[in-house]
């Protein structure tokens, strides 16, 4: 005779249709999905939908609803096709719940767990266990059955127990007090399968479309941090017109070129520094870092990363502040700046640039974290929940606002030291205690800031547009297309 849960999963399963209690159940989750009432569930839908969940998820999640689900391929669901996906993913998750309820109580407790990662090659501690079942059962006065087990894995994706056990990793590494390591979990996932080219490729595009984009207004701030001064009051206007009359309009895109071929070394430099970093940190788990581990981890990488394409960013800042036929391309300024100066050219302003690293990222990690948390607790959602691509946006350029504004002071030394040429021998070579002095007697601290208003000016374009660039040029190499169709 079939037990109770049997009776719930047959009824449901094992026809082309559900029943009429089937039938109402899955209408009241179709209309609640479905919040524009137009009779279909299209991605954004699907995004609140999984934003409200309790479980912790990834950024395509949506989207590969969308694939497995979308027969007619018009980007959304309508009902049927909602009651179909329904059906299938409740027989899978139902598969899943069935082999781990090893008591056969109809209910899936912490053992069960337990013993499940370790078949899969993970092992937790009871503490990780725990922090897992709670992220499923809310405050523990619920029991994770049938009905709420469904209810959590609906709309994600789970084929197997792989992508099952990533889900709880992703749970597990999500401190109550310290929010989420989910970027690490995130790239984890990415670098251990065949999708790793192509977000490296994305992200090299968008970067290089971003700042190319930006790049009179880059060009503009290092004009000002070298020439103005509060005697001559050269502004943005007046900086403008005077690069205008020297080169034409394409002279403000003169440095770009050294600034975009930089953009992968630097960032396959820093992933793979911070992967070293995280290990070097937790060698038992490199995924459980508090945030002041992953502060360190970061600034450790973000120094390694800067010192070793360090000599791009003093071309690159040579190149903008040149006159028209000073050099003939990246390589002849190269050349005659390595002739005539030395290699040590290459690395001046390279110690403000290392210092500026720390106040930067901590703050710009701090109050990221905080406007994040801040969001999710205004609108009673669960600190796993994913607050959205915008939020996340809005959050991180303000974030990076405030820590520009803690370190601008060591970028614009850093800029006059690059700029510097060799002195000569009855010169004296400035170093940045001189330069900070001089700046403050000639400028006051308002000095110290010379600049910082294109810098402000492009964060939001650059944020928009990469994002853009990014999301298109992942899609056109079949990111979001689901491995299992």
């Amino acid at each position: 005779m079939a037990s109770e849960k049997e009776t719930l999963i047959i009824a449901h399963t094992c026809n082309s249709y559900p029943d009429e209690v089937d039938k109402e159940r899955l209408l009241r989750l179709f209309q609640n999905l479905d919040k524009n009432g137009d009779g279909k569930i299209d991605i954004y839908e699907l995004h609140e939908a999984i934003k409200r969940s309790r479980m912790p998820a990834l950024p395509e999640q949506a989207q590969d609803v969308i694939n497995i689900g979308d027969l007619n391929r018009d980007g959304s669901l309508d009902f049927t096709e909602f009651v179909q996906y329904v059906t299938e993913q409740e027989k899978r998750l139902w598969l899943l719940f069935d082999s781990m309820d090893r008591k056969r109580s109809g209910i899936i407790d912490t053992d069960d767990i337990l013993i499940t990662l370790k078949q899969t090659g993970i092992n937790a501690t009871r503490e990780e266990v725990d922090k897992i079942y709670r992220f499923m059962c809310g405050d523990g006065s619920v029991k994770v059955d049938w009905n709420l087990w469904r209810e959590l894995y609906l709309l994600q994706p789970c084929t197997d127990l792989s992508h099952l056990v990533h889900s709880w990793k992703l749970a597990r590494v999500s401190d109550i007090n310290e929010d989420l390591a989910v970027p690490d979990e995130y790239a984890e996932t990415v670098m251990g399968s065949n999708l790793w080219w192509r977000i490296l490729v994305a992200g090299a595009g968008a970067g290089a479309v971003s700042r190319t984009m930006t790049a009179p207004l880059d060009r503009l701030k290092v004009y000002l941090q070298v020439h103005a001064t509060g005697k001559n009051k050269l502004g943005l206007k007046s900086s403008f017109q005077a690069m205008i009359a020297e080169g034409g309009l394409l002279s403000m895109w003169r440095g770009n070129g050294v600034n975009v071929i930089k953009i992968a070394p630097e960032s396959a430099i820093k992933f793979l520094a911070y992967e070293q970093a995280k290990r070097l940190i937790n060698p038992n788990d490199p995924t459980q870092l508090s945030i002041t581990q992953r502060l360190l981890a970061g600034s450790l990488a973000g120094c390694i990363s800067q010192t070793s394409i360090y000599p791009m960013e003093v071309l690159k800042t040579r190149l903008a502040l040149a006159t028209t036929g000073m050099y003939r391309g990246i390589w002849d300024a190269a050349r005659i700046i390595g002739a005539k100066e030395g290699l040590s050219a290459f690395y001046r302003g390279l110690m403000p640039s290392l210092l500026g690293i720390i106040p930067y990222a901590g703050i710009d990690l701090g109050v990221y974290e905080t406007l994040k948390i801040a969001y999710l607790k205004y609108h009673d959602m669960h600190q796993s929940a994913d607050p959205g691509v915008f939020v996340l946006l809005t959050c991180g350029t303000i974030s990076s606002s405030c820590g520009q504004i803690a370190s601008y002071p060591l970028a614009l030394v850093r800029t006059k030291l690059q700029a510097q040429e060799k002195p000569k021998a009855n010169e004296e070579n400035p170093n940045m205690t001189m330069i900070f002095r001089k700046i403050i007697k000639e400028d006051g601290l308002r000095g110290l800031y010379r600049g910082i208003l294109p810098n402000f000016m492009k964060v939001v374009p650059a944020v928009s547009i990469t994002y853009v660039v990014y999301e298109r040029i992942k899609r056109a190499l079949g990111v979001y297309r689901n491995s299992n169709r």
